[in-house]
């Protein structure tokens, strides 16, 4: 008896030993897709109220649980009964990744600068104008952040899968259950953070002492930057990842870029490897939106001709 209590116990430790390992594999494979969640998210809450941030972002989080709900049972049906769809769904993702991390780069190409200051305008009228109902604005606000949530919790779970293809099943169900808790706690807990980092500046500058109103202004002075500095992190990750994604996924590909760095020493290779994935992602990306722009322009021509 003490015995099989205690290769039950061993056997436990194995699991949650490759849990963790594999946890963080994917963590770091999903570090792009996060990287991006973590700006637009806090970038969803524009608009609202200061009182109301933080019910907002918690509301998005739950949200955010019930996507992680759906998509993680989902997942594990895939890799049990269709694991052949896993790289299919990998290279979708990645070259999502790609088209939304291209569409970020050729935005101020592809928007002017009219119906981003127009946008902007309705968000600051909304808030001010009594006629204005602010309730199904913050519901409207708090579904297209929890649709969002969804396209990019799939992309996690995807790459989380990907992972952990080769693992037993008990092993895939404790590795995306842990990754999706963690991630959406992380996530929305960092996004809470973020968000109220103007409120806590100001604070801080309306306190006595210089010490803390030098705090509060440096705080208020870095709020902005550290949502661009998110923002561009966040693009540049998704090209790594996204291009990683694609190279492996496309064995000639893949191979040929290996050739080709195979006399570079330790260090330049990774470097080289890493920006060459990265260029592949840039390059997928800008095809993906030229011919996603083309069909709307197309099907814009066909709808004014009807």
């Amino acid at each position: 008896m003490a015995s099989s209590l205690l290769a039950l116990l061993d056997d436990i430790a194995t699991v949650l030993d490759d849990v963790a390992i594999l946890s963080k594999v994917a963590a770091k494979k999903s570090a792009g897709v996060l990287g991006d969640d973590l700006a637009l998210n806090a970038q969803q809450v524009t608009g609202v109220s200061a009182d109301r941030e933080l019910p907002v972002v918690w509301a998005v989080a739950k949200g955010s649980f019930v996507n992680k709900a759906i998509l993680v049972p989902a997942a594990l049906a895939i890799g049990a009964f269709a694991p052949w769809l896993i790289t299919p769904l990998l290279m979708l993702g990645g070259a999502f990744l790609c088209f939304e991390g291209f569409e970020k780069l050729a935005h101020r190409f592809l928007h002017s600068q009219e119906e981003d200051e127009a946008h902007r305008a309705a968000l600051s009228a909304a808030l001010q104008d009594p006629q204005v109902d602010l309730v199904a604005f913050e519901r409207d606000k708090i579904k297209g952040a929890v649709r969002t949530d969804f396209i990019l919790s799939a992309e996690i779970i995807a790459i989380t899968l990907g992972a952990a293809a080769a693992a037993p099943f008990t092993t895939q169900a404790l590795v995306l259950t842990s990754v999706a808790i963690a991630i959406t706690a992380g996530v929305y807990g960092l996004v809470a953070g973020i968000v109220k980092l103007d409120d806590l500046g100001l604070w801080l500058s309306r306190r006595p002492g210089g010490a803390a109103q030098a705090v509060g202004r440096g705080v208020l002075a870095a709020a902005p930057l550290l949502m661009k500095t998110l923002g561009i992190v966040g693009t540049a990750a998704m090209f790594l990842v996204g291009g990683g994604i694609l190279v492996h996924g496309v064995p000639p590909l893949h191979h040929g870029i290996e050739h080709a760095i195979a006399g570079l020493p330790g260090a330049v290779k990774w470097l080289a490897g890493t920006l060459a994935e990265g260029a592949t992602g840039v390059v997928a990306g800008g095809v993906i939106v030229a011919v996603f722009t083309a069909f709307q322009k197309l099907r814009g021509k066909k709808a004014a001709s009807a």
